[in-house]
């Protein structure tokens, strides 16, 4: 849907209002076109210059971003990377204003900033564990601070882990992450602390192959068209009633497809079947397809109830296992689970559809404990508002709420979301499991 409340506040008049009445201003994000991940230079710093300081460095020449750890007065910087993996005590926190005060004012419109720390669990003295989750704070205060369309990440890096930097770096350096703000991601968590090089930054999925459920519209569609521009080979799933525009769609990107209702018995075979005789195996599957039967609990069917769980989670899961008891995921490959803002903070009249999201996040946490001796990644995407056909039949008043209650004060697109899977399909991901990556501007209340 079009944004017309962003668009009058780009106007003159609107302009005017915006400033003097204190509304939201949504600016207008930049998202990737193509061509160099970073159009500009990334100023980086260090609390001890330390051997994190020194992956940082190699991740960022391995990912062709131009960078400097020379502040210049009065230059424009796209991106501020900050190691603050070596502080060590509450009192060292102070080294994060003392590099990112003096340059805020140069981070250009749409800029990224970055912050690499070290994970609270692994920290030797008590000092440190303060210090290191402290910097959970800062970034997503400061996230609701730049403005601009700019956003604040953390990137914790377990030990040993810091030569996997490079893809999670360039992703959140880039507008790839446009609506992507207050994250806390994790490498190494599982124990998978390294990653190959990527040979091709502009088609890291060459000759992989992805499955997308619900793909036919909206989200799936995204995720395919993005998953195809990377180099994959697509394979799309949908009901029989969307069967022409799945195949479409797939067509279009010389993918395949399946045809089907995956909460049916023999859903998991049906997919197995096609995968081993079409494709012979897959790298990604992104679980996508999911519904709504909202309901305030006292007034909730319990087929509705029944129908919004199986299909958010019940069947990704029982797809997943046979997959994987068939050997048909490749080690090595992505499980990539789509939750929502709803399983994370609550939504009124969303109780069954927010269980089934908060049980996604249960079962990929899980999951990617016991797949990681496979080299296999498991991770969580959680959508906040999204601009897709669906928001039109929000009532106003509460569509409203839902785009400016973030950081950017807007909606986000269904390619945002798209972008997070592509980079956790990704071969530089090979660390990043059993995360959980917000797609939702940073929402303001109830969750990051």
């Amino acid at each position: 849907m079009t944004d017309k409340y962003q668009d009058l506040a780009h106007n003159p008049i609107g302009k005017f209002l915006v400033k003097n009445l204190g509304l939201p201003n949504p600016p207008y994000l930049e998202r990737y076109e193509g061509g160099p991940l970073v159009k500009g230079t990334v100023l980086t710093g260090s609390a001890t210059n330390g051997p994190v300081a020194k992956a940082v460095t190699a991740a960022l020449k391995a990912s062709k971003i131009e960078a400097t750890g020379v502040p210049a007065n009065g230059k424009k910087y796209k991106g501020l990377v900050f190691d603050a993996t070596g502080i060590d005590s509450a009192a060292g926190l102070v080294a994060l204003t003392e590099f990112f005060t003096p340059v805020l004012r140069q981070l250009a419109g749409s800029g990224r900033v970055v912050v690499i720390g070290a994970l609270p669990s692994e920290a030797a003295t008590e000092g440190a564990a303060i210090a290191q989750r402290g910097l959970e704070g800062f970034t997503r205060s400061l996230g609701k601070e730049v403005g601009g369309g700019s956003t604040v990440n953390l990137v914790y890096v377990a030990k040993g882990a810091e030569k996997a930097l490079a893809s999670t770096l360039g992703f959140f350096l880039s507008p790839k992450s446009a609506y992507v703000s207050g994250q806390v991601i994790r490498l190494g968590s599982t124990g998978i602390t390294s990653a190959p090089t990527v040979k091709d930054i502009e088609k890291p999925l060459a000759g992989k192959v992805a499955l997308v459920t619900g793909a036919s519209r909206g989200l799936g569609a995204a995720d395919l068209r993005t998953l195809a521009r990377d180099g994959a080979t697509v394979i799309g799933l949908d009901v029989p009633p969307l069967e022409a525009d799945l195949k479409a769609v797939t067509e279009e990107l010389g993918g395949g497809y399946i045809v089907g209702d995956i909460t049916s018995p023999d859903a998991p075979k049906l997919i197995a079947d096609y995968v081993r005789e079409n494709y012979g195996s897959i790298d990604v599957i992104v679980h996508n397809a999911g519904i709504t039967r909202d309901k305030r609990l006292r007034n909730m069917k319990p087929e509705n109830w029944q129908l919004v769980v199986d299909i958010s989670v019940g069947a990704p899961q029982r797809i997943t296992d046979h997959l994987l008891e068939q050997n048909l995921i490749n080690d090595g490959g992505r499980i990539i689970g789509i939750a929502s803002i709803a399983g994370i903070a609550g939504n009124n009249g969303q109780t069954n559809y927010a269980s089934a999201k908060a049980g996604v996040i249960g079962w990929i946490q899980s999951l990617a404990e016991r797949v990681a001796d496979r080299n296999i990644t498991a991770n969580v995407i959680a959508p906040g508002f999204m601009e897709t056909e669906m928001v039109k039949t929000i009532p106003l008043g509460i569509r409203e709420a839902g785009r400016r209650m973030n950081s950017m004060s807007q909606g986000g697109l269904p390619v945002d979301v798209a972008e997070a899977i592509t980079w956790l399909s990704g071969p530089g991901a090979a660390a990043v499991s059993g995360n959980v990556v917000g797609v939702n501007g940073q929402m303001l209340i109830g969750a990051s």
